[in-house]
């Protein structure tokens, strides 16, 4: 296992799409989401999508588990999401690729999901609360999306102007 930098915004290979895994979940797909879950926790973060580390496939790690609790690490690959709830929550997200920036985004509450965990097996499973709402968060980065592309352009360009200036003060 290995931890990897992680893209951060506006870096270009965000906004990619991520390609979906062919064929079963081998050896090299565990492989990297040992090294995404290793380089989650190390941020510290609950999710992260394979796009973050430059890794365009459709693949996702999370683990909601609260401080002090056993860690409760999910693997997601082609991740879909099969159904969403009218009902929305509102939800304040920040994001290991737009670091110390947290805003709120409204999401559907519920959603019926579907993909190949770890092991390859197919799971169907509702989510909600702060499940649907890292799941959504997280599958928006294989379509290319950040959480800031849902606030509101002022917003948007509010975030993208602090991470360039923290990238600027970095550099000095």
């Amino acid at each position: 296992m290995a931890i990897r930098p992680i893209l951060v915004a506006p870096d270009p290979r965000l906004k990619q799409t991520s390609k979906p895994v062919e064929g079963p979940v081998t050896d090299a797909h565990r492989a990297l989401m040992d090294d995404m879950l290793e380089t989650m926790y190390d941020a510290p973060g609950i999710g992260l999508a394979a796009i973050q580390i430059g890794e365009p496939v459709r693949i996702i790690v999370m683990d909601l588990a609260r401080e002090g609790e056993p860690k409760q690490p999910r693997h997601f690959v082609n991740p879909e999401i099969l159904w969403a709830s009218e009902e929305v929550l509102p939800y304040e997200e920040g994001c290991l690729s737009v670091p110390d920036y947290y805003d709120d985004v409204e999401r559907p509450a519920r959603v019926k999901i579907r993909y190949l965990n770890y092991h390859g097996e197919r799971i169907e499973e509702e989510a909600e609360g702060l499940y649907a709402v890292c799941i959504q968060h997280e599958m928006d980065h294989l379509e290319g999306v950040l959480f800031i592309d849902h606030l509101s352009r002022l917003k948007r360009e509010k975030a993208l102007a602090k991470l360039r200036k923290a990238k600027r003060e970095a550099a000095l």
